[in-house]
């Protein structure tokens, strides 16, 4: 069976981060490893929400892995909350790293234009560097702004701009890369990416959903790493990832009694499977 380790914080209560990671890459037939970051009893837009930092247990779970000859068929972080967390990735990366598996970074950071509260300048600088191990990254507009260090545009780009943001994220270091949220027509809303080694480009678009939910980027991240990890090019990666978000969307508007603070990405398992 293949195995992905995850590297990412656990809300108890949220649907984002390691709860939504356990499930989703599961319903692929892989095995998943965690390595939490933090365990917080709510996500953050909870109000007084409780936060254990366990940085100081990443690596020596890590070197218990070591000792036990556990691999990984592929790497997967989201969000990481300190420079130093930053740190000890990179260092893992380079403990696990083989030829046969893959690293995918989100680099989580970062949205409308803002980096979230208690990240800087600093904190994206050390994210760009975390990019330059990984095989795929997957920003969105606003952090890929600044892992390079330009302008946020906002909604003021083309498609021009955006191949040519590509080209400079690949730059980097990352073999691939990924711009998330990305809109050129009216009513679309998808990704578009690059492969560095073919030096092709790629997009997938749905009907654009004017709501915003917390934790979709990490339904959509961690389906993709499923995707990939059984064998699933990149492109069809994608299309499996965008069209189990959408449906986990769709499946949480059409619930009046829904939740406020996560989508129903639960209800959309079946069809994910199904797909496969």
């Amino acid at each position: 069976m293949k195995r992905i380790l995850t590297i990412q914080d656990i809300s108890c209560v949220g649907k984002c981060s390691l709860t939504v990671a356990l499930p989703v890459i599961s319903a692929f037939g892989v095995e998943t490893a965690v390595l939490p970051t933090a365990v917080l009893s709510t996500h953050t837009a909870f109000k007084g929400f409780t936060f254990r930092d366990l940085t100081s247990d990443m690596l020596p779970n890590a070197k218990h892995w070591k000792e036990q000859n556990i691999s990984f068929d592929a790497l997967y972080t989201g969000y990481l909350g300190s420079l130093e967390q930053v740190n000890i990735v990179t260092e893992i990366f380079k403990q696990f790293k083989t030829d046969d598996n893959f690293i995918l970074v989100d680099p989580v950071m970062a949205d409308n234009g803002k980096l979230y509260a208690g990240f800087d300048e600093d904190f994206a600088a050390s994210m760009s560097k975390l990019c330059a191990h990984a095989d795929i990254i997957v920003p969105n507009l606003t952090e890929a702004s600044y892992l390079l260090g330009q302008e946020y545009k906002g909604d003021n780009y083309d498609e021009d701009y955006v191949k040519q943001t590509l080209k400079a994220l690949t730059d980097l270091g990352a073999k691939k890369a990924v711009l998330t949220g990305i809109s050129l027509e009216e009513n679309q809303l998808g990704v578009y990416g690059y492969d560095r080694h073919k030096d092709t480009y790629f997009s997938y678009y749905r009907e654009h959903i004017p709501v915003s939910f917390h934790g979709t980027g990490d339904v959509f991240a961690s389906a993709l790493c499923g995707a990939l990890t059984i064998g699933k090019t990149l492109e069809e990666s994608l299309k499996i990832a965008v069209d189990f978000t959408v449906d986990s969307i769709s499946k949480t508007i059409d619930n009046p009694d829904r939740n406020w603070y996560g989508v129903e990405f639960e209800k959309a398992l079946p069809n994910l499977i199904k797909s496969l």
